[in-house]
């Protein structure tokens, strides 16, 4: 069974289309992540995803259950980390953690248990009883992270998860994310505008712009669709437009982006293709005032999907 399942889901708010007809699949004990910026419909889709909005159109699944017809059982099965820190800063770790699966209708000796196990996880137990307004913010998220886990999820999401946090704590909540799939089998689903957040964590990727998923891929699968090597030329005479025009007609160039002077090429063996594409531009007139090569990233794929779909808007 897939942990989720959706069809032509979409939520619109009033003339605004925030979500539009996505379809995707999550598999049981997968990092899944939507990739996007700001305004891209990520926190809105898991918003329906975790019954906590009604799509506008459409269907969805999570853990086999409907959710619409069937929110009592959805969740039942999630926990979800929210964009938006929602801890009483009034009240300790413990506290809060112990409040929360009062929720779940856990007895005391469960509630003791799971809260001491989370705790445990996210390296929080020896500040278990410090008021949470003290909490400096990567201790905030790491305590929500445990909230989240309180009800043993079969689906974790993760809305924006490291959002406004320093490397050193982003990293290790990456790594308490790691392990809780691991050991576990949680499913996470998780947004983030972090490239390397993406790539570091994930299974699969599937990126958004605008409310609709331009692709779905590994984070190899989306770095490799660019080819072997990735070309950065700058121009020193010339316009990169219209270089771009005769260079599309060249077997071996992949594909092609623009960025004001520069052009990146996906090629193969880039290396051995520079003194032909030096040697192509002098002929038809370009100067190149430097070039490089390196292996595509996903920032590169990123990049290159979202300005391909924006540009043929």
């Amino acid at each position: 069974m897939k942990a989720i399942e959706v069809n032509s889901l979409s939520k619109t708010f009033g003339h605004l289309v925030a979500v539009d007809h996505i379809s995707f699949e999550v598999e049981e004990g997968e990092i899944f992540a939507f990739l996007g910026a700001n305004g891209a419909g990520k926190t809105t889709t898991i918003m329906m995803l975790a019954t906590a909005l009604n799509p506008t159109s459409g269907r969805a699944t999570v853990c086999g259950h409907d959710i619409i017809n069937d929110k009592n059982e959805v969740r039942k099965c999630i926990g979800i980390v929210f964009e938006e820190m929602s801890l009483d800063v009034r009240l300790t770790a413990r506290e809060n953690l112990d409040f929360h699966a009062r929720m779940y209708h856990l007895d005391r000796k469960t509630r003791q248990e799971r809260v001491s196990q989370v705790l445990n996880l996210v390296g929080l137990r020896s500040k278990q009883d410090m008021l949470v307004k003290h909490y400096s913010g990567g201790m905030q998220r790491r305590l929500e992270v445990a909230r989240g886990m309180l009800n043993y999820p079969r689906v974790l999401f993760l809305d924006e998860p490291t959002l406004g946090l320093d490397v050193q704590t982003r990293r290790m909540l990456w790594d308490y994310a790691k392990k809780l799939n691991r050991e576990s089998g949680t499913t996470i689903l998780l947004t983030t505008h972090y490239v390397e957040e993406a790539d570091y964590l994930c299974d699969r990727v599937a990126i958004l712009e605008q409310g609709k998923i331009v692709v779905v891929d590994t984070p190899e699968g989306l770095k490799n669709s660019l080819g072997g090597s990735l070309v950065s030329i700058r121009l020193s005479q010339g316009s990169a437009r219209d270089m771009a025009k005769w260079l599309k007609e060249v077997s071996w160039v992949k594909k092609i982006s623009q960025h004001d002077s520069q052009l990146d090429l996906s090629v193969k063996a880039g290396g051995t293709k520079i003194p032909q594409i030096v040697k192509l531009a002098k002929e038809h007139g370009f100067a190149i005032s430097s070039v490089s090569q390196r292996k595509p990233s996903l920032e590169d794929a990123f990049l290159h999907h979202v300005g391909k779909r924006l540009k043929d808007e």
